[in-house]
């Protein structure tokens, strides 16, 4: 199949390409389309064309604009996501798209077009006073945008996504705020004797997220074996608590509880069963108030936030306590396997990268580990081990060419001292 690229008197580009006879004319069919800025978009339009009509699918030339567009796909692809999914998008169209570029046509959409959209954004993008948008608010956009233009393929309306091939700003990896183990230990200490003394425990023993906490069912608790099982989490959408789904297949786990957190929810749940049966609770959710009304995941951050000033501990994010137990769990030497387990994560590459900060130190650990190990057959009277040298690093030289100076180990035939 033939076809080919020109362009017109305007300066824009087009292409056309041979599509046989028309069934009920016999006239020849020249499919074609017109309106790119450059010759590449037109080639990479055209096999997009070619490769559709090959595949008995008809790129349809629309009118519709991409503010129509979006209204019509984010409705038609809510019982797909996420209701808090689909809140941020509506928000994202509402507040950063459509306003802008709402009324571009859709099939005029390029990628130059999107990284305009995107830098308008970074400078001011703001809906409330001066100002642009963090990076990572642009990428959630560009992320939006991109699925939108992909169903868009999809659905036969435009040949190509534009946001495939846009540039959305690069979003720097932080470092995660988190409490010390020693940190976290006075916050346990502090909540003792708190209505919500469990939930806490469960908060910093298994680094279940807030939405988590907050759907937790009375089914969902294994007392006789000391296992929670997460399974419908609460989030806020719209201001509003919901049931929703857990963020991905690995949320779906069994967690194994520590015997202080094992006994503080037996303890909990004996409460809650006296108070269900004398004040005529109905809920199955396990975190409510004494009349059955169920903690709003809101109102657990707040009251997190006040624990945390009146135990005068740092001021962090209820999320960041999840963090703080991963490092901690990591540092403590167990598997990265095990805790992505526990913590729900999709993969283990996933759990290592976001504590990256933690491998430093388990790394150097391991170095001299297997080192010790590998290299103790080798010693001599005279000779230095691995952990002996690292334990007995003093400082590093300031000194060109100098790297590290070490003490004279017991055992070291050695002057006062030497270098690496």
């Amino acid at each position: 199949m033939r076809g080919s690229v020109r362009r017109r008197a305007n300066g824009e580009w087009e292409y056309r390409f041979e599509a046989g006879e028309d069934a009920l004319t016999g006239r020849r069919y020249r499919p074609g389309r017109s309106g790119f800025p450059t010759r590449k978009e037109a080639s990479q339009a055209l096999r997009a064309a070619i490769a559709a009509h090959h595949q008995g699918r008809s790129t349809r030339t629309t009118r519709q604009t991409v503010g129509d567009f979006l209204q019509e796909w984010h409705q038609g692809i809510r019982s797909v996501l996420r209701p808090s999914t689909w809140v941020n998008y509506r928000d994202y169209m509402n507040a950063y798209v459509i306003p802008i570029i709402g009324d571009s046509r859709l099939r005029d959409l390029t990628p130059m077009r999107i990284n305009l959209l995107y830098s308008h954004l970074l400078k001011d993008g703001r809906v409330r006073g001066p100002g642009g948008l963090a990076p990572k608010t642009v990428r959630n956009v560009h992320v939006m945008l991109h699925r939108a233009l992909s169903d868009a393929v999809r659905w036969d309306l435009i040949p190509r996504n534009a946001a495939e091939d846009a540039s959305p700003p690069r979003v720097s990896r932080k470092r995660p705020m988190i409490w010390t183990p020693e940190q976290l230990g006075d916050f346990v200490d502090h909540i003792q004797g708190d209505r919500f003394y469990a939930l806490w425990l469960l908060v910093a023993t298994t680094g279940f997220r807030r939405g988590e906490i907050a759907g937790l069912r009375r089914h969902d608790i294994d007392l006789q074996r000391g296992r929670v099982s997460p399974s419908v989490p609460r989030v806020v959408v719209a201001g509003r608590a919901e049931d929703s789904e857990t963020k991905t297949r690995s949320g779906e786990r069994v967690v194994a509880l520590d015997p202080t957190t094992w006994e503080a929810l037996r303890e909990y749940v004996i409460t809650w069963d006296q108070e269900r049966e004398l004040l005529g609770q109905d809920t199955d959710l396990l975190f409510v108030w004494p009349s059955g009304q169920p903690i709003h995941p809101d109102t657990i951050t707040s009251l997190f936030h006040k624990h945390c000033a009146a135990a005068n501990l740092p001021r962090i994010r209820l999320h960041d306590v999840r963090h703080s137990y991963a490092s901690a769990g990591l540092m403590a030497g167990v598997p990265a396997k095990v805790m992505s387990e526990r913590l729900g994560h999709s993969a283990v590459a996933f759990t290592l990268q976001t504590y990256s900060h933690v491998i430093p130190g388990m790394d150097e650990a391991a170095a001299n580990d297997v080192a010790d190990l590998i290299l103790r057959r080798h010693e001599s009277p005279g000779r230095i081990s691995g952990r002996a040298a690292v334990a007995s690093i003093t400082e590093t030289s300031k000194e060109p060419g100098d790297l590290l100076h070490f003490r004279r180990s017991p055992g070291s035939s050695s002057g006062s001292g030497g270098r690496i």
